[in-house]
């Protein structure tokens, strides 16, 4: 799944819809006129976020300003990337010369022979060797690069500082295991009036999600390595549910109103009314700008458990049909519009700050080396939110895996969840029966793919 929010101001970002897919989405047709190399590419803030529309249109005017044979043509819709429409576009051969990826779609695009191989050119992409490499692992399959990563977001533990300070617990120091998160759940929770120590999702495919989140923080996995057999009836399996169980049933930490969604829960923590949730750190601005929360309160810690965290983000492919002068044009998009530290569509922090969106968020965090220092510094100096409240998270992740969501990530969640679910509603759940119940199905779904 996605992270809740997209960058500065709004979440609101599209592609072509299913009515356009013929008529306006693929341009491979007329990839040159009056002598300019023409590309279309996808996921232009509609015109309902003004002010990323606003961005993302000058970026693009000063791009082809810069490469005056260069033609770039966006497509908006919303969302950037339409479930309900992606595979029909791209089983037809309609997608954009460039086009935006979630993660999880790599090797499904691959597999439909969709996709342009950017290994002979991607060493023109300058950024390229900048970029983490894990992210850029990523986009590349069997050893050819298929993509480029544009965003990456990792999961940490989003905690109200002022509720950890209420309970007599230090808001400097969050929770580093779930032993920890237990404790000071039942702590919180034991303020009283409706507060809730710990909250989690268990609904719309978004608590199998969760499920997967917190296994691989126990060092556990949903899938096999070669992803043909499910990996969660195991013990780490067992340890996530079990500490759920115990905190919804024996400690009474997770409140009383369950099958919670992310609405829910962040509705929860901008009252002021929730300890800690897992989430990104976009969920941040949400929770002030729309749920009452204040950014001096709350707080960004690393996942628990120490082992790894779960991953996501997106990036851009290229469509088989373009020619080698479209993909060399959307190559240098890309590098003008998200790729270069400081600047660009997500890194120029001053324009961001000057319209009054939050900078010092702690991701994207896409960068290595001098570039990354760049990037941070750019937006150390533009910051306007309590940037010392997510150092934790920043040191912490450095020393966590980072693991991307499973193949069949949707079809796998949505029976997830049913686990999950089961064990917030009905204290006699069995689970040891739902892991191997879960098991089966998701064998089946990885027989099936």
């Amino acid at each position: 799944m996605r992270s809740t929010g997209f960058r500065h101001v709004a979440a609101a970002i599209g592609v072509c819809s299913l009515a356009l897919a013929v008529t306006s989405c693929g341009s491979h047709d007329d990839a040159s006129a009056n002598g300019k190399t023409r590309i279309t590419v996808n996921c232009e803030p509609p015109k309902s976020a003004r002010t990323d529309r606003k961005f993302f249109d000058e970026d693009v005017a000063s791009f082809e300003k810069q490469h005056p044979d260069i033609d770039v043509v966006p497509h908006d819709a919303f969302p950037c990337e339409d479930p309900k429409t992606f595979d029909a576009k791209l089983a037809g051969g309609q997608m954009e010369d460039v086009f935006y990826t979630y993660f999880t779609d790599v090797r499904h695009v691959v597999a439909t022979g969709q996709a342009a191989d950017l290994t002979p050119y991607v060493k023109e992409l300058k950024s390229y060797g900048t970029l983490q490499q894990q992210l850029r692992g990523i986009y590349t399959v069997d050893g050819k690069v298929y993509g480029i990563p544009r965003t990456g977001y990792s999961m940490g533990l989003i905690y109200n500082k002022k509720l950890f300070q209420q309970a007599g617990l230090d808001p400097e120091k969050p929770p580093a295991t779930w032993e920890e998160v237990r404790a000071d759940a039942k702590r919180i929770a034991a303020l009283g009036d409706g507060t809730v120590g710990y909250a989690d999702y268990s609904a719309q495919n978004q608590g199998g999600w969760h499920f997967t989140a917190e296994l691989y923080s126990q060092g556990g996995d949903v899938v096999s390595a070669d992803g043909e057999k499910a990996t969660v009836d195991t013990p780490e399996g067992h340890a996530v549910l079990q500490n759920l169980h115990d905190m919804r049933w024996s400690d009474d930490s997770m409140g009383s109103k369950q099958l919670l969604v992310i609405n829910d829960v962040q509705q929860l923590m901008g009252s002021g009314k929730l300890g800690m949730y897992l989430a990104a750190p976009d969920n941040i601005p949400i929770l002030v700008k729309e749920k009452g929360g204040d950014y001096k309160d709350l707080a960004l810690a690393p996942m628990p458990g120490g082992k790894a965290t779960l991953v996501g983000g997106d990036g851009y492919m290229f469509s088989k049909k373009d020619t080698p002068a479209q993909i060399r044009a959307g190559l240098q998009w890309l590098d003008h519009m998200f790729l270069t530290p400081g600047k660009g569509f997500l890194g120029d922090y001053a324009r961001a700050k000057a319209n009054d969106a939050p900078v010092g968020l702690p991701e994207p965090r896409l960068f290595t080396g001098a570039a990354d220092a760049t990037d941070q510094q750019v937006k150390k100096a533009n910051a306007n939110v309590p940037v010392d409240n997510y150092q934790s998270f920043l040191d912490g992740n450095q020393k966590l895996r980072l693991k991307v969501e499973p193949a069949d990530a949707q079809q796998i969640y949505s029976v997830l969840d049913g686990v999950v679910s089961a064990v917030l509603t009905k204290k006699d759940a069995d689970i040891d029966h739902l892991l191997e119940d879960a098991s089966g199905k998701i064998d089946g779904i990885l027989a099936r793919s």
